[in-house]
């Protein structure tokens, strides 16, 4: 996902763990990535970079991938969505205990601190 933060469309060939989700989501619902799939001899990879730095898909995945920077600029800003959740996560569990009481949480390594 990090192609996505910076506007950059991808080519993707899933091997293993969660590859074969994040494929199927760039590719076929986000629009923003090619497999390769399971031709991977030289020309058919080659055919692949070709389209995506140049050709007509790689043009609207470059649009698109343009669309989720601005998305993730926008969540990641000061009172942006992901911004307010990891402050809430912040507030939540290192500042609170993460819900615990003072004698379960971090009470015993601020101790320490102080």
């Amino acid at each position: 996902m990090e192609s996505l933060c910076v506007g950059v469309p991808m080519l993707c060939w899933p091997f293993f763990a969660e590859q074969q989700t994040n494929c199927r989501y760039t590719c076929m619902k986000w629009g923003v990535a090619m497999e390769i799939g399971q031709d991977v001899r030289q020309e058919a990879v080659e055919e692949k970079i070709r389209e995506a730095m140049g050709g007509e898909k790689g043009m609207e995945m470059q649009r698109r991938a343009g669309e989720w920077q601005q998305t993730g600029l926008r969540a990641t800003r000061p009172g942006g969505r992901s911004y307010a959740n990891l402050d809430k996560l912040v507030a939540d569990v290192l500042l609170s205990g993460g819900g615990k009481s003072s004698q379960e949480g971090f009470s015993s390594h601020t101790a320490t601190v102080q």
